[in-house]
């Protein structure tokens, strides 16, 4: 907290009357307007991709007991899924797809009611997704996929061949052999070296599991990938993101600052609300 604290007091801003600056933000404006109407068009283009139908047969397990994919549609037309980072050997899910998951769990009734059903899916088993989703609170559908091919078809996982020899596809390119590369403070390697002890496992094994969502639709029976994305490709659905962008100091990050929504520090956080406290 306090580094956040000294990145926002170092930086400057000049002060204007209530006219200059509302000269400014008409001119921001133009720009935002803009960016409105090429998110729109990127998402027509979305939605017009071609499809491919899915004929190898996938089994998950859920709440309600074994699953087909098509099952995971729970009667909708449209089913997104979330590729939670939660690997066999990981004792807690990935704090990223955590905190991404604390936005869509609010949300997953409204699409449910709207044709769109939206699911989690990782390779841990079923009692470890049900362990820590009781523990965070999150009401979302999770189903484990842990005797399934289904995260290394859709390139969110790779086997520890594939990381030896450098022959996984992540993000629609081919990854090099893994080798620790330390990075910058708090980034780089050094992140993801925090995030595998915070996931009570090493690098290694944590680096085999990554993010991304894919898009399916049940057509006459028929179920058919139309989208996937990855990496920075979940920025948008990051919902704490969209939000810093448009607070003043916007991400004002140095390294990796945010944890599980249960393991901020309560006696800190009432201490920096004290003042102000509307809860």
């Amino acid at each position: 907290m306090e580094k956040h604290k000294e990145a926002a007091e170092n930086k400057s801003h000049k002060l204007v009357s209530e006219n200059e600056w509302l000269a400014d933000r008409i001119e921001l404006l133009k720009a935002e307007k803009e960016l409105t109407k090429q998110s729109d068009k990127v998402a027509q283009l979305r939605q017009q991709l071609p499809w491919v139908r899915v004929d190898k047969e996938y089994i998950f397990e859920t709440d309600t007991g074994k699953a087909s994919l098509a099952d995971l549609f729970c009667g909708r037309s449209q089913l997104l899924i979330y590729h939670f980072m939660f690997g066999p050997d990981y004792k807690a899910g990935c704090p990223s797809c955590s905190a991404i998951a604390d936005g869509f769990d609010g949300f997953a009734v409204h699409l449910a009611n709207h044709d769109v059903m939206l699911s989690a899916v990782s390779r841990a088993p079923l009692v470890k997704l049900q362990e820590y989703k009781h523990r965070l609170g999150w009401s979302f559908p999770w189903a484990s996929s842990y005797d399934s091919d289904f995260n290394f078809d859709f390139g969110v996982a790779m086997t520890e061949k594939q990381q030896r020899e450098g022959t996984f596809e992540y993000n629609y390119q081919r990854e090099s052999v893994f080798e620790w590369r330390p990075g910058q403070e708090g980034g780089g390697q050094d992140a993801e070296a925090n995030f595998a002890a915070m996931c009570g496992t090493d690098v290694a094994t944590f680096h085999r599991e990554r993010p991304g969502m894919s898009t399916f639709v049940l057509d006459d029976g028929i179920v058919y990938h139309t989208y996937s994305t990855y990496a920075r490709g979940l920025d948008g659905l990051w919902g704490m993101y969209q939000w810093l962008d448009r607070a003043p100091y916007g991400r004002n990050e140095t390294g990796i600052w945010w944890k599980r929504h249960d393991e901020y520090n309560r006696e800190s956080q009432d201490k920096d609300n004290s003042k102000d406290c509307c809860h």
